[in-house]
């Protein structure tokens, strides 16, 4: 577990006001933040969500470190490292995406550490996008998204008057598809795997769950990127009951 070479230096950048430390910049998936840095103002506050933040990692990390090495074979790197994504103006996200050294990156925007209100929610969360790694989510949804395109192409190219790009523009709507086909499905697996994670690093999964409560609902959308809220909670909860967990 290497994430905690950047933990001793957060707590000390939280009260000197920002800590500026590259991380490695993924070829898959979101951005990868161009700084690490927890608030400084108010200082109280900050310093509060910057040792949740640590704490929650410390004992998240290793136990989904386990779980991915558990469920993929030893060719996945495990080895996540766990930052904030400080940029600016950025709304409350949380995202998992894969460092230029392999690693799984799971990042968190300032805004989302604002929004949780217990460790509970963070560990969650947290666990949550662990578990698309542990999964292997990305990588299916490329899979998908190639799939569409190809797809779509192929439907193109038949049609009189079929030109390269209206081709090519086919291909982008059909990866777009593709992509988001089984992403509702993504999600609720993850929610599961998080649920099982956060449990087994001492964590309330279904205290953690009631974040969904307070995010607006998407409901059932075709090609919807995630699932109704309720389904989420009650998936958290049939996931919980099949690990014997009980809440506290």
């Amino acid at each position: 577990m290497r994430l905690f070479r950047l933990a001793a230096s957060l707590a000390v950048c939280v009260a000197l006001g920002a800590c500026v430390a590259p991380p490695p910049r993924g070829p898959v998936g979101a951005p990868v933040p161009d700084r690490i840095m927890v608030p400084a103002a108010p200082a109280d506050r900050g310093l509060d969500r910057a040792r949740t933040f640590l704490s929650v990692a410390e004992r998240i990390e290793p136990v989904a470190e386990v779980e991915c090495r558990r469920r993929n074979p030893p060719s996945v790197n495990c080895d996540f490292r766990i930052v904030v994504d400080d940029r600016p103006g950025m709304p409350p996200n949380a995202f998992q995406t894969i460092g230029r050294d392999g690693r799984p990156l799971l990042a968190f925007t300032l805004a989302l550490l604002a929004e949780v209100e217990n460790e509970d929610e963070l560990a969650f969360v947290m666990a949550h996008e662990a578990a698309h790694h542990i999964a292997g989510h990305l990588a299916r949804q490329d899979v998908n998204a190639s799939r569409g395109a190809a797809i779509f192409g192929e439907l193109a190219s038949q049609r009189a008057g079929a030109t390269a790009e209206s081709i090519r523009r086919a291909q982008l709507l059909g990866a777009q598809v593709g992509a988001r086909t089984f992403s509702k499905e993504f999600e609720l697996e993850a929610d599961a795997i998080g649920t099982v994670v956060a449990a087994r690093a001492g964590f309330d999964p279904i205290r953690g769950a009631q974040f969904f409560l307070r995010i607006p609902d998407p409901g059932n959308r075709f090609l919807g990127t995630h699932p109704p809220n309720a389904e989420r909670i009650a998936t958290v909860r049939r996931a919980a009951a099949e690990i014997g967990f009980r809440p506290r």
